[in-house]
């Protein structure tokens, strides 16, 4: 009897083990995906030059439409919709938000280290870009691990060609 008691006992804790390992891997892949959301939103919005300036002969972003197509980006990856609230078919289940986005323009002199000390961040642009950082927490899968949110941080500059 003792020795079916145990079968039961050590399965339950193989089942446990297993449970967390696959939440753990499923946690990664949304960090991942998140940063490579992030990683487009920020290029694309770093590409977003301002045609006025650019006549005139300056390297400058655009603030509204690097702003939108920063938006419009992290809602098609993420699958979100226009108030960043994941759609049904996301595989997030609680609403991004973007806590940094930063345009750093031409009228900076460059290089430009940007810093954020409030999210521990610190990148140098060559050139005019953006500076993102998301928040987004991951939708637990079994309740293995304990709630996991990340301040995921991107950043992108001009591209010359």
């Amino acid at each position: 009897m003792y020795k079916l008691l145990l079968i039961v006992v050590m399965m339950t804790v193989w089942i446990s083990i297993h449970l967390l390992q696959v939440e753990e891997e499923l946690a990664m892949r949304t960090l991942f995906l998140g940063k490579h959301a992030v990683n487009r939103a920020a290029h694309a919005a770093a590409q977003q030059l301002d045609p006025a300036a650019f006549g005139e002969g300056l390297l400058r972003l655009a603030p509204d439409e690097a702003i939108e197509t920063a938006a419009l980006y992290l809602q098609q990856n993420l699958k979100l919709d226009a108030s960043d609230a994941p759609l049904p078919e996301s595989f997030l289940k609680q609403r991004v938000e973007v806590v940094v986005f930063e345009i750093v323009n031409a009228d900076q002199n460059f290089p430009y280290t940007y810093r954020n000390d409030a999210y521990d961040y610190e990148v140098t642009l060559q050139r005019p870009g953006v500076v993102m950082i998301v928040h987004i927490v991951y939708p637990r899968a079994f309740q293995v691990l304990d709630a996991i949110e990340w301040d995921i941080k991107g950043a992108a500059e001009l591209v010359e060609g």
